[in-house]
């Protein structure tokens, strides 16, 4: 496993002319979009977009980390339509998680991919942002809450064991600020393991069977790894009871097709008096399902309430 830093570039796209003055305070780069490959805490390169804003504010403003749901990639265009909305209110980075898009690795479905996250949320902080807030969805919505928990005020992992978030997953490397100031989960799952719904079982045949990973792979463009789980992580209710102090909302619709209303408010209660709940009336499932307005009331609410 690599000890490198999780903000680790190994390859960047940045222009020449793009780079920093030589006069430009290290604590404060200039910004401008960018386009790089991160290195993870474990060694799999990730694909990774940074994106100013248009916000026009200064060094610490806000950055939205945007981490998308299971087949998602950082080019389609339904994450392409997220940063554009969040980029009304601040900076944005998306990402592609292992085995998507441009990503490398395989899936392991919300496992580690936590540290896929750790490394984009290192490197928006690299631009010079005080608050970055983290938005997920879907299987993003799972990995953003255990990532708040695993990492975190001081970056460090929550206070878990030396070199480990606690349910296998390894820390973020010295050297790379992982913490987040405000989560916001969107239809993701209370509890691994979930059949409940007809898109789930379908969704567990396309993990758990060859068969299915072949349709992920070329089908899907999801390459997914065969190995169960081992050690189970820390589930999303679970989690959501170790963000405090981080303000989490949860936000989930009342027509999602894959997670009935049980799986939000079991997420509400765990988190207790810094979790908030929005229940949308009409709306389906993560990213396809939200909505203009929607995504600019989550986009309000990271505003006021990352720190």
């Amino acid at each position: 496993m690599s000890n490198r830093p999780a903000g680790h570039v190994s390859r960047s796209t940045r222009r020449r002319d793009n780079r920093p003055d030589p006069e430009t305070p290290r604590e404060a780069p200039r910004r401008s979009r960018a386009r790089t490959f991160l290195r993870t805490a474990d060694g799999v390169p990730i694909d990774a977009v940074y994106e100013p804003g248009a916000t026009g504010r200064g060094a610490s403003d806000l950055v939205f980390v945007v981490a998308h749901g299971f087949t998602g990639d950082a080019d389609r265009p339904h994450v392409r339509r997220i940063a554009a909305a969040f980029a009304r209110h601040g900076a944005v980075v998306t990402f592609s998680f292992r085995g998507h898009g441009a990503s490398g690795g395989r899936s392991t479905v919300g496992d580690r991919e936590v540290l896929d996250l750790a490394a984009a949320v290192a490197w928006a902080r690299g631009f010079g942002h005080a608050r970055v807030a983290t938005v997920g969805f879907s299987m993003g919505g799972s990995v953003v809450l255990r990532h708040a928990a695993l990492y975190g005020g001081d970056g460090s992992g929550g206070g878990s064991p030396a070199g480990s978030g606690g349910d296998g997953v390894s820390r973020v490397a010295p050297g790379g600020d992982a913490r987040t100031d405000a989560v916001v989960s969107v239809s993701s799952p209370a509890r691994w393991y979930y059949r409940g719904t007809a898109p789930m079982r379908r969704l567990h045949w396309l993990v758990m069977r060859p068969a299915g990973r072949v349709v992920g792979r070329y089908g899907l463009r999801t390459r997914i790894h065969h190995r169960d789980w081992d050690p189970v992580p820390l589930s999303p209710v679970q989690a959501a009871a170790r963000i405090a102090p981080t303000p989490l909302l949860v936000v989930h619709g009342d027509r999602d097709g894959y997670f009935p209303l049980d799986h939000p408010r079991m997420l509400a209660e765990a988190a207790g008096d810094h979790g908030e709940l929005w229940l949308e009336p009409g709306m389906g499932h993560a990213e396809n399902a939200s909505d203009a307005g929607l995504l600019h009331r989550i986009g309000d609410w990271a505003v006021s309430r990352a720190g």
